[in-house]
């Protein structure tokens, strides 16, 4: 994974301020400019994915930006929750201009994704997710790809480096591995780290269900505050992600996986072998590179508790300067840095 390192990094930043400045005005080949971009705090138009698209896959119609060369190596970034798309509208036109084929889905439950039938169970757990992402795969006809996310989204990525390593050309999970059970989020934690998660433990009640769906925006703001203490992000950044909040689903995926994690709701049958699996499962293979931020307000495992966890080539980055939970948007250049490392320069 070292290989290539040096020649990437010598024309890295040349690279990504040319490709920041490309999604201030669109960067999906062959696509129309948004009309009326939203505006910053600076005056400028915030950067946008000038073209969405759609695919039947699995249980889902996805939705999904894309930029770069349809035949480049494929890269699928993961977003969050409370995020969006829109954590990765930096990184994608970097990766573009280096080659790759970048695919950016909503996750279910955000956004334009929907499921294709009415009767389908609102579920949140990972596993679903895990699946909803080789579904994807397979309608885009990508047998493997470099798979980057955070929180939701490094989660989903790697349980399908663990379940699937066929799959996984290679994985960026900021936080680490973060695999977990019902079983695992059944034992205490200490009095500190249990008062991190007080959301989940609102969301335990039908008080809580009631105050998210009532509250989604400014629910989400405190915790994008509360995850990014030092970062200045102005009201039109986050109204621009927290459109993907109004899916009709929304919801009712976050109630249900909270409450999954706590063992309070059960998952489905479909995904009982892709559990079991997974619970029999020590570590990931693919080659990967965990990041942090050194600001980072979530809830996060500290990486010597998760080093060992990754078998094959390995390397874990903290990235400075006040850096947080979202940290793909806050830094979209070192996050975008360690897909280029890990696709050999």
């Amino acid at each position: 994974m070292t290989g290539g390192l040096d020649r990437s990094r010598r024309d890295f930043l040349g690279t990504a301020v040319a490709a920041l400045a490309a999604a201030r005005i669109g960067f999906s080949p062959g696509s129309a400019a948004a009309a009326e971009p939203p505006t910053g705090m600076t005056g400028q138009p915030l950067a946008s994915f000038p073209l969405l698209r759609e695919i039947d896959a699995g249980l889902l119609r996805v939705g999904y930006a894309e930029a770069g060369p349809p035949d480049g190596p494929p890269v699928i970034l993961l977003h969050g929750w409370p995020y969006d798309i829109h954590s990765f509208v930096d990184v994608a036109p970097i990766l573009a201009q280096r080659g790759h084929r970048v695919i950016v889905p909503y996750l279910r439950g955000y956004g334009s994704t929907r499921f294709l039938s009415s009767q389908s169970m609102r579920n949140g757990q990972p596993t679903a997710a895990a699946q909803d992402l080789v579904d994807l795969m397979d309608a885009l006809r990508i047998d493997r790809a470099i798979l980057a996310g955070f929180d939701w989204g490094a989660r989903t990525a790697d349980i399908v480096a663990a379940l699937w390593p066929e799959r996984a050309s290679g994985l960026v999970s900021v936080s680490g591995y973060l695999v977990g059970s019902q079983d695992a989020g059944r034992i205490p934690l200490p009095p500190e780290a249990e008062q991190q998660w007080w959301y989940q433990f609102y969301f335990a009640t039908e008080r809580g269900r009631l105050g998210y769906e009532r509250n989604r925006r400014a629910f989400a703001k405190l915790i994008w505050r509360q995850a990014s203490p030092q970062w200045a992000f102005d009201d039109a950044t986050f109204e621009r992600s927290a459109a993907a909040f109004e899916n009709p689903d929304h919801v009712a995926i976050v109630i249900h996986n909270y409450r999954w994690r706590l063992g309070l709701e059960n998952g489905e049958q479909r995904y009982a072998e892709l559990e079991r699996r997974l619970s029999s499962i020590a570590g990931i293979a693919t080659p990967t590179i965990t990041l942090e931020g050194d600001a980072n307000g979530a809830p996060h495992p500290p990486p010597s508790s998760y080093a060992g966890r990754f078998t094959g080539n390995y390397q874990h980055r903290v990235i400075g300067g006040g850096v947080g939970h979202n940290l793909p948007q806050e830094s979209p250049m070192h996050f975008a840095q360690a897909v280029i490392d890990l696709a050999g320069g």
